[in-house]
Order: structure tokens, then C-alpha cells, then sequence
């Protein structure tokens, strides 16, 4: 019997998250989506991505929440079981990070943490791999061209947020044998994102 992969990703309405959601139904995934409650003054601003590519439907399951409440982000986890996870979900502007330093922190970084602990107190270690999107903006300052042996000089509070979950990320791989990826996203551009302005 062929079991379908169960895939979650936080931050599903912004254009990583669409097009993410997209791919992996192509590919026989049951797709599961976080959307934050508050991130849209209407709720269905925040599936315009989703909307445009026509994924608002049964094809995938959205849930209401917040990476930021540790009880939400474990009970959801261990309701949904899943394969993998993609946790894309973030406060992603830099000049709006110098404006709320502290919710920059509780989203970026803390988020994380959350998403780690659950998969620990669960000891789903061996079973749930995660994507944890990290940011060019931990380098901040280095000179360009940089890659993954670039010293990181985080100039931004979301830069240093940015940086402290990529490290959380290693250090939960290290201590739990959590299957852990960093990708480091360098900024990229889309139709969605030339559409809608939130991301």
C-alpha cells in the first residue's frame, strides 16, 4: 500500500508558499498550510497567492494559527503527523523589523523553537523532516559573492533573528538527530510576488 506523504508548511499564503503548495500536490502530497490568523485584515487577502495558482479548495487543508503559541504548534503537529516540514512562516521585511524588534525575535526565531520542541516532545525525531527557510540577510555586511563559509554579519534584527533559528536549527540536529535542512534564500522574485504585497 503506497502511504502519501503528509507535508505542513507555516507561512502557506506567502509566494514561497504557494508555489510550494503547488509542487508538492503535483507530486501526490497531502498538503497542510498554517496561515496566521492575524496576518490579513480579510482572511481571504491572505489565499490571494493560493487563489491565483487554484489551490483554495480541497486540495489542500488550511489551519488558523500561530507559530509563536507552542501548545497551537504541537497540538497541530501532533494531529496532522507529518512527513515533512516546511517552515516558511516569518516577520520577512527589514525595515519593519527595526520598527517591532520583539515580534521580529518571537516569529523568527521563536517560531522555530517551537516547531523543534514539538517534533522532540512528540519524538516524531525519526520520522518528520524540516526546511528551515534561513535568509542572505545573516550575512548582512560580508562582501559579496558569499556562500555557505561566509562569516555571517547580521545587520538587521531580522537578519540576527534569521541567524539564531538557523543555529537553533543546527543545534536541535546535533542534540536530537533531527533531520534538519537550512536553505539560505537569497532574494527572488515571482508573478506573485510583483502581484501581492504581502508576503
Amino acid at each position: 500500500m503506497n502511504h502519501s506523504k503528509t507535508a505542513l508548511i507555516t507561512g502557506i499564503a506567502g509566494q514561497d508558499g504557494a508555489y510550494l503548495a503547488k509542487f508538492l500536490l503535483e507530486k501526490g502530497y497531502n498538503v497542510h498550510g498554517l496561515v496566521r490568523w492575524d496576518s490579513y485584515a480579510d482572511p481571504l487577502d491572505g489565499l490571494a497567492r493560493l487563489d491565483a495558482l487554484g489551490l483554495v479548495n480541497d486540495t489542500i487543508t488550511l489551519h488558523t494559527g500561530d507559530i509563536t503559541d507552542a501548545s497551537g504548534i504541537t497540538t497541530l503537529i501532533k494531529e496532522i503527523v507529518p512527513d515533512e516540514i516546511y517552515n516558511l512562516a516569518a516577520l520577512s521585511q527589514v525595515h519593519v523589523s527595526f520598527a517591532t524588534p520583539s515580534s521580529t525575535l518571537d516569529i523568527n526565531t521563536k517560531g522555530t523553537l517551537n516547531i523543534l520542541e514539538a517534533l522532540t516532545i512528540l519524538e516524531l525525531q525519526e520520522r518528520t523532516r524540516i526546511y528551515q527557510a534561513s535568509n542572505s540577510e545573516m550575512f548582512g555586511n560580508a562582501p559579496a559573492p558569499q556562500n555557505e563559509q561566509t562569516p555571517f554579519e547580521p545587520c538587521s534584527p531580522y537578519g540576527v533573528a534569521k541567524l539564531a533559528s538557523y543555529w537553533m536549527a543546527r543545534t536541535y540536529r546535533d542534540a536530537y538527530g533531527l533531520f534538519v535542512a537550512n536553505g539560505i534564500l537569497f532574494n527572488h522574485e515571482s508573478l506573485a510576488r510583483g502581484r501581492f504585497c504581502h508576503a
